[in-house]
């Protein structure tokens, strides 16, 4: 991996690893509804205008109904529920919780592709990945929270089905296109519920930052940098952020909000990573040298298919 995509992996592995942190703040002043209402205007005005001016929006219209599934499953009913639910879960335990979704993502293939095979391996990557999800919600959660357990696992079952929507249904759409008109379409969503529900004093600076980091940081400017990411190291080496993602979680909300460092998140987290990466490994080496420069997700599809008729050959 050159160094550019070593700096590009680790701005993606802190990245989309504070959200948990932000969200966990700016629940104290504002309704879930009113923070994802705020974090998707705000993302759609930075990537609107990118997207605007080069083209990524007209291809869009023929395939409206399958963006807008995706709009729903990836970014409108997950960060709602996320938002909610961290109302009453720690942010760290919430963070690792979605360290689930690659698991999801393999039954989710397993499921609904004749051509993937349920192995030995795979299946033990599911039973030990899932151990880990019993372990660290048995140990870490209490009877009344279970409904926003409920919540967070719906948040990663959708983060899980959102880019096989994508890679099966919109292969050839530009990536920041679908990403800003899913955030367009998010925000009129939530429009009339979230603006009579924005407080009537202008909230504390804290939380206000949190809105901000969330929407630049972690919303406009993290999918820019994933799709850097994906065209310097290739698809398959980019997903291994997933991996990483939780742990900083841990760390932001152990350290920064002194919520506990228990023996059952260690242990079920590092049942998860170990369940993951079993239930998720392939054999062929797909994905490990850098993929050429576009910004469509097309590109990466028809990039991996090249290499495995190579390969093949």
């Amino acid at each position: 991996m050159t160094r550019r995509g070593w700096a590009l992996f680790a701005a993606m592995a802190v990245i989309w690893g504070i959200p948990y942190l932000l969200i966990k703040i700016a629940v104290g002043e504002l309704t879930p509804a009113s923070l994802v209402f705020l974090r998707t205007l705000v993302g759609a005005a930075l990537l609107l205008p990118v997207a605007a001016a080069r083209g990524w929006l007209a291809p869009l219209f023929p395939y409206w109904r399958w963006v807008l599934v995706y709009t729903v499953v990836e970014v409108s009913a997950p960060w709602f529920l996320l938002a909610d639910g961290e109302r009453r879960l720690s942010s760290s335990l919430t963070g690792l919780m979605i360290a689930a979704v690659p698991l999801l993502a393999a039954v989710i293939q397993l499921l609904t592709r004749a051509d993937d095979r349920m192995d030995r391996r795979r299946v033990t990557g599911l039973l030990v990945g899932f151990a880990g999800v019993a372990i660290l919600v048995g140990l870490n959660v209490s009877f009344k929270d279970l409904g926003a357990v409920g919540e967070v696992g719906l948040v990663a079952l959708g983060y899980a089905a959102g880019p096989i929507i994508i890679a099966r249904r919109l292969p050839s759409l530009p990536a920041v296109g679908v990403v800003a008109a899913s955030l367009v379409l998010t925000a009129l969503l939530y429009a009339p519920v979230a603006i009579p529900q924005l407080p009537r004093a202008i909230p504390s600076g804290r939380v206000l930052l949190a809105v901000l980091i969330l929407a630049v940081v972690c919303t406009a400017l993290a999918f820019l940098l994933f799709f850097a990411l994906i065209t310097e190291v290739g698809p398959v080496r980019a997903t291994v952020i997933t991996y990483f993602n939780p742990a900083v979680a841990l760390l932001l909300g152990v350290i920064l909000l002194q919520e506990p460092f228990t023996v059952g998140a260690v242990v079920g987290f590092s049942l998860i990573l170990a369940g993951s990466m079993l239930a998720t490994r392939r054999t062929s080496a797909l994905g490990s040298a850098p993929v050429p420069s576009s910004t469509s997700w097309g590109a990466v599809a028809r990039y991996r298919r090249a290499r495995q008729r190579r390969s093949q050959g």
